[in-house]
């Protein structure tokens, strides 16, 4: 019976968020679970982690370095005092399984877990893993991954684990979709009968989905769409010049239909009146619009190691979205595909209900299971 345990992940709302959804599916299965975070001071875990009532206790940042540099030569110390941090945490709070999520934190939980002889899980987010999750892959006694393909020995798909918010959403629209909508677009300030469209970079955003959409805000406009775009800290008043212009002459009431905001806490609210989101392809924007059913084209980030591209890959495969390099996102490229994508609502649909085929819904409970299977 599962009495404790550690997970440890942090620095980017993609470990932060799994971690997150697993730690409450557990306590959900059993309230007295004793949870303990392992984290950094400076990630988004550290506001995160004890908002949801969570203990978190901090270790130092143990970049691994891709090639040499001087941090190469500083690595072993730190290593030794993040994996001494870990192992305390470990000892103290009598984990019985240790679960890592990726990132700087996870290689010192899976060192001081294996000198213990505490048993590992793994989850990896993405299609094309990180250097802590291929390292501790080779000891762990269970690996879990969000896309098939994923190259980890011993892997299984078990989808990623849903923000609270996503999978309350899914259940909602499952129930009764029209309501669901009509719900968030009244909290967001958008009309329900109408096509909308989701633009989202992230948090941070992405500034060639910025600047494509924005070139083509008349023509999606004179297609009777609204939008929704989400530009990104800082980066909205390029966009909100370039609506203005292009609305300045319209008549009353169109330029309210193209809605600018740096940012959205609530994006289940963005999500549930979408119904067509132009994204990147990080591994959560994927999980997330497969497993609600929404078509998407996603232009995965032009630099890193490709793996964007890969995440994509297997909805795409299925119809359920449309794939563009980043070069190649223009406004003539908006134009020519989702210009006439609006206007055929029949094909939306087909995409949407492909996307749901590959999507998994209950991500949190697989990994929860194979953490209690191990206890």
């Amino acid at each position: 019976m599962l009495e404790s345990v550690l997970l440890a992940g942090g620095g980017s709302a993609g470990h932060v968020n799994p971690l997150l959804a697993v730690a409450d599916e557990l306590r959900r299965r059993r309230p007295d679970v004793r949870v303990v975070v392992l984290g950094t001071a400076a990630g988004l875990e550290a506001e995160l982690v004890p908002a949801h009532g969570y203990r978190l206790v901090t270790v130092p940042r143990v970049p691994l370095p891709r090639r040499p540099t001087l941090d190469w030569f500083r690595l072993p110390g730190r290593l030794r005092a993040a994996v001494r941090v870990a192992g305390q945490a470990i000892d103290r709070s009598g984990a019985q399984v240790v679960v890592g999520f990726g990132g700087y934190v996870a290689t010192p939980a899976y060192l001081a877990a294996r000198r213990r002889g505490i048993p590992v899980v793994i989850h990896e987010q993405n299609a094309r893993p990180g250097l802590a999750n291929r390292l501790g892959a080779r000891w762990a006694r269970a690996v879990a991954v969000t896309f098939p393909g994923t190259p980890l020995p011993g892997a299984q798909v078990t989808g990623l684990p849903l923000r609270p918010q996503v999978a309350e959403l899914v259940a909602a629209r499952h129930r009764d979709a029209g309501r669901a909508r009509t719900e968030a677009a009244a909290l967001l300030g958008l009309d329900p009968t109408l096509p909308t469209v989701l633009v989202t970079g992230g948090s941070l955003g992405a500034l060639s989905l910025n600047t494509a959409v924005a070139g083509v805000a008349a023509d999606l406009l004179a297609a009777g769409a609204q939008i929704l775009h989400l530009t990104g800290a800082g980066k909205a008043d390029a966009v909100r010049a370039a609506v203005a212009a292009v609305t300045r002459d319209a008549r009353p009431g169109v330029a309210l239909r193209y809605q600018v905001r740096e940012y959205l806490a609530e994006m289940h609210q963005a999500l549930a009146v979408a119904d067509l989101v132009l994204a990147r392809s990080g591994a959560g924007i994927v999980s997330e619009l497969a497993a609600l059913g929404l078509p998407a084209v996603y232009v995965p980030l032009p630099i890193g190691n490709g793996e964007q591209r890969l995440n994509a890959g297997p909805v795409v495969q299925a119809g359920g979205g449309v794939l563009v390099a980043d070069a190649d996102l223009t406004p003539q490229w908006l134009r020519s595909h989702v210009i006439p994508l609006l206007a055929d609502p029949d094909r939306l649909a087909a995409m949407g209900a492909a996307a749901r085929t590959v999507g998994v819904t209950d991500g949190a409970a697989r990994v929860a299971d194979l953490v209690e299977g191990l206890a």
